[in-house]
């Protein structure tokens, strides 16, 4: 029974979704961690009040004697014949998210203000067109369950306003999965390159 137990439990954790959920919206960016059904919030941080200690008087301190400051140690290149291999694995892996990420929420709202009709149908009709670019382009890389895309004109607004929110998810198995992958192709490129460097071959 504990190992039916075990592997519920391993499985709830593989298929658990992990990413962030970004919001711009009238009271700024927002930018929050997604862990399953709990929202961690990064940006803006909740500002805690501080209790005010009394003040007191301190006396100050002399001033020590100024110092020269210390040479800056400038850091020397490496190879760029053994960079190369890491540069491409880790291209490859950030290739492997393509259609593995998830946008559980992609709402746009653009509101567009004007007073005068023609110049406004005009910003309308690119406004969808920018839109009609840019939808294909993001089905291609990832998979969204839902969506919200709304243009709209108020003739009676000041200036034009946008609400924007994606919530970007990936299961932990499949990050899990990705991270082995490429940090054992990682390992045996960073070996291979030691072992050039003590004058042995690389296979």
């Amino acid at each position: 029974m504990g190992w039916l137990i075990a592997l519920a439990v391993l499985v709830g954790l593989a298929v658990l979704p992990l990413g962030v959920s970004a919001v711009y919206g009238e009271a700024g960016a927002q930018l929050a961690i997604i862990a399953g059904p709990v929202h961690i919030r990064l940006f803006p941080k909740n500002k805690k009040k501080k209790p005010e200690k009394p003040k007191e008087k301190k006396e100050k301190p002399a001033k020590p004697a100024k110092s020269a400051p210390p040479a800056e140690k400038k850091e020397t290149g490496g190879s760029i014949t053994d960079f190369l291999p890491l540069v491409r694995t880790a291209l490859d892996f950030v290739g492997e998210f393509r259609r593995k990420l998830r946008v559980n929420d992609l709402q746009l709202r653009l509101t567009m203000a004007g007073d005068d009709p023609c110049d406004l149908g005009v910003n309308y009709g690119r406004a969808w067109a920018a839109v009609g670019n840019l939808m294909p382009r993001l089905e291609r890389l990832f998979i969204i369950k839902k969506r919200d895309i709304r243009v709209d004109c108020d003739f009676t607004a000041e200036k034009t306003t946008i609400f924007a929110r994606l919530d970007l998810t990936i299961t932990l198995g499949r990050l899990l999965s990705l991270a082995v992958r490429y940090g054992l192709r990682a390992l045996r490129e960073f070996l291979a390159i030691q072992k050039q460097r003590k004058g042995g071959t690389a296979k």
